[in-house]
């Protein structure tokens, strides 16, 4: 089973304004919610490539039971902890000239409502999956990470950490099967200024002797690079096409390379797989579809 674990959840209220002007009231052209989290968003599309799996995390009040009917699909099991106050929080992105986010808090998480989380990564068995992904509450530890994968240790788990900072470099140590930062989270972490090839790899190799086994960076419009765990660069472009979104990119990049991994055993293929998952998502107003994937899978191979 693959499990994905977002710690917290949102609402996107994605608005579309011909031009943004401050200080005066501006209408949309066009709107759309959404409704996940980057653990949300991998479940989402590991769904779309007929894979099964289970979404943990953390809902509250009207905006939590929003994102859980939103997240129902055949092949995801949702299986949030319900947290007695609070709301699950909306995140605002304005689509202008520029992308503008606003994102929320989220709603406090007590230390009983953690360990009532923890609980459930019992049922986690060996040969499983889980995939850590994003940002965590204020009001939450931020060790939690390293909580999580303490409780795992020992467990033959594959461990994907899709994170920033601390969150990932504290995570580096329980070896992760994979980390996906992006040249920026690299350059926040060491930092310095990664914008070649040359200076990625480096950095990428950094990343790996302190103890991750396979990194995934991901490159914006230059695609994507993969450190294996076996010392082996490899390097996928983007497709050709208009980009309206790039929001869960990155996510949608996480769900096909596991899924390409288990499916194939093959590090070739998982990249193709989760660059044509990300670049679909990037063409489409919402998360990638099966169509569009596999419409670029086929481009890829050609």
């Amino acid at each position: 089973m693959i499990y994905t674990v977002t710690l917290n959840p949102s609402i996107d209220y994605v608005v579309h304004v011909d031009k943004l002007i401050g200080g005066i009231t501006n209408r949309t052209s066009s709107e759309e919610y959404y409704f996940g989290g980057k653990g949300i968003n991998v479940s989402h599309v590991l769904a779309e490539l007929d894979l099964d799996n289970t979404a943990l995390g953390f809902v509250a009040g009207f905006t939590g039971e929003a994102i859980e009917k939103g997240t129902s699909h055949p092949r995801i099991t949702t299986d949030f902890i319900h947290l007695k106050e609070g709301v699950s929080r909306i995140n605002v992105k304005i689509k202008s000239d520029e992308e503008t986010e606003i994102n929320g808090q989220g709603p406090h998480i007590d230390e009983e409502a953690l360990a009532e989380f923890m609980a459930k990564t019992d049922a986690i068995n060996d040969g499983d999956t889980l995939i850590l992904s994003g940002s965590i509450p204020k009001t939450m530890p931020d060790d939690v990470y390293e909580r999580i994968l303490e409780r795992l240790n020992g467990r033959d788990v594959r461990i994907v950490v899709d994170a920033t900072k601390k969150l990932l470099v504290n995570s580096l140590k329980y070896h992760p099967f994979l980390i996906k930062p992006n040249r920026q989270e690299i350059s926040e972490i060491f930092g310095v200024d990664v914008r070649d090839a040359q200076t990625t790899l480096r950095y990428a190799r950094k990343l790996q002797e302190m103890g991750a086994k396979n990194v995934l960076v991901s490159l914006g419009g230059e695609g994507a690079m993969l450190l294996d765990e076996f010392g082996r660069v490899h390097e996928h472009g983007t497709a050709k096409g208009r980009v309206l979104n790039t929001v869960g990119s990155g996510d949608s990049m996480v769900a096909g390379f596991v899924a390409g991994y288990i499916q194939k055993n093959d590090y070739t293929y998982a990249l193709r797989l989760g660059s044509a998952c990300g670049n679909a998502t990037a063409f489409l107003p919402g998360l990638a579809t099966r169509e569009k994937i596999d419409e670029l899978m086929n481009c890829f191979e050609k």
